[in-house]
């Protein structure tokens, strides 16, 4: 019996109007960026295959978002002739979708380990970065009001600090442990309690924007403990819902602080114009201005690192001074939120030397990296790891392999303990760094790989 020939996937392919080698070319890039190692050998006769065979595992979803970067509009499964009947395809977050029907839906689904592993093999979208306009998130308050109840439960104000509560340690733990350790626990408390609370009623409409900003927080907490552990489909639908929540809340500088988590987020996935376009969101007049001084300062640093991505050096310089100068003006006994209590001087060193890393500036980041080193208090353990990853990174571009050498080593020493996607990906990249010196037997360096390499093993 003969193979059904795709169609489908044939003509959408024919409308891109790139050969079959072009488009491997763009698919092996679209993969990489998601960390599926076991496609980057896609060539020209893959995609011939393709037409006429089944495609498994990741391939599909990495297949349609390459097509729907190519044609600008989203290409699904379906589209392609590849979904899987028995299973729903992910679908990317959508901003005019019911902000409660969202959390409850992802909430089901991330503590679905089968059901999170379906949308953790699907793809981070570019188009679902495409923002609305001001207007939208502005009558975000209206819409929130407007809602129906679905529960008799009246909130009270001991709820709503109960679920900042909650929010606060699981910002400590994450700055401690990392993204993957307690996400179960985080995002079971968001499906239930916090959601069941979200549909009760509200005596007043001070208790409803708290509770609502309450949960935008722990909501953004989801996103950023997924994109710390490397599942960013998951992450984006997160932070998408907390960014809703936040502006239902009518908490400007929170929905700021959420855009710029995506910002980073697609800095760190190759994306610097999308980056500038979300980082450019948080600064807007009202998130900027109602902000505290320390979250000016983090918003700004991450626009200077989208700026830097992006090649526009004399900007992103600019921004970076904007940002040192509003971090000098935070105070000790100024109100802030709990979700910037982490960023201080060594963060600020850390994002800094991150953005003249991506300009070139190799020596002055290496300070930089230093200074937060030097400055980081000890609670902070996934990120210190994290800098000395980076650290060591720029060390060895600049030849310095000894010292090099002696700082991932401290970095392997910090992450005990620690479950971050980000810091076992500074041990890959030291392992790929250390691979023309590995075969010294006996030398420093194939001791450290070896010790990376059992690291990685465990992990």
């Amino acid at each position: 019996m003969g193979r059904t020939r795709n169609t489908r996937l044939e003509t959408v392919i024919r409308e891109l109007g790139l050969s079959q080698r072009q488009l491997a070319t763009r698919f092996r890039a679209v993969a990489a960026e998601h960390g599926a190692s076991e496609l980057q050998s896609v060539a020209q006769p893959y995609i011939a295959r393709w037409i006429g065979s089944p495609v498994e595992g990741r391939a599909p979803y990495i297949l349609a978002e390459t097509l729907s970067r190519g044609l600008g509009r989203r290409i699904t499964l379906a589209d392609i002739g590849l979904a899987a009947p028995a299973e729903p395809e992910p679908q990317p977050p959508a901003w005019s979708e019911d902000t409660l029907t969202m959390l409850v839906t992802l909430g089901s689904t991330d503590m679905d380990i089968n059901r999170r592993r379906l949308l953790t093999n699907s793809v981070y979208s570019v188009a679902a970065l495409a923002v609305p306009e001001d207007r939208w998130f502005e009558q975000a308050i209206d819409r929130a009001r407007a809602r129906r109840p679905l529960s008799q439960y009246w909130v009270t104000a001991e709820d709503v600090e109960a679920v900042r509560e909650m929010a606060a340690f699981f910002s400590r733990r994450d700055q401690q442990r990392g993204g993957r350790a307690g996400r179960t626990a985080l995002v079971a408390y968001l499906r239930s309690e916090v959601a069941e609370l979200l549909s009760g009623r509200f005596p007043t409409e001070d208790i409803r924007r708290g509770m609502t900003s309450a949960a935008a927080e722990l909501a953004y907490l989801a996103g950023w403990t997924a994109f710390d552990a490397g599942e960013h489909p998951v992450a984006q639908q997160w932070l998408t819902i907390a960014t809703k929540l936040a502006e239902e809340a009518g908490d400007a500088p929170l929905a700021g602080h959420v855009l710029r988590a995506m910002a980073h987020q697609a800095v760190d996935l190759g994306k610097p114009q999308e980056a500038v376009r979300l980082a450019e969101a948080s600064l807007s007049s009202r998130r900027y201005a109602q902000a505290c001084w320390r979250e000016r300062s983090l918003l700004g640093v991450v626009h200077a690192r989208g700026l830097a991505a992006a090649g526009e050096k004399k900007a992103a310089v600019a921004a970076l001074l904007r940002a040192e100068q509003d971090l000098s003006r935070a105070d000790a006994d100024d109100d802030e939120p709990n979700r910037v209590f982490f960023f201080a001087e060594a963060s600020l060193a850390h994002e800094t030397a991150a953005t003249l890393r991506d300009l070139g500036d190799l020596p002055e980041a290496e300070k930089q990296f230093i200074r937060s080193v030097r400055t980081r208090r000890a609670q902070f353990a996934r990120t210190h790891s994290v800098t000395l990853g980076y650290l060591g990174a720029v060390q060895a571009q600049q030849g310095h392999l000894d010292r090099a050498c002696d700082t991932w080593s401290q970095a392997l020493d910090a992450m005990t303990g620690v479950q971050s996607g980000r810091a076992r990906e500074t041990v890959v990249q030291m392992r790929r760094a250390l691979s023309p010196f590995r075969n010294r037997a006996g030398s420093r360096a194939a001791e450290l790989d070896a010790r990376a390499r059992a690291m990685l093993g465990s992990a």
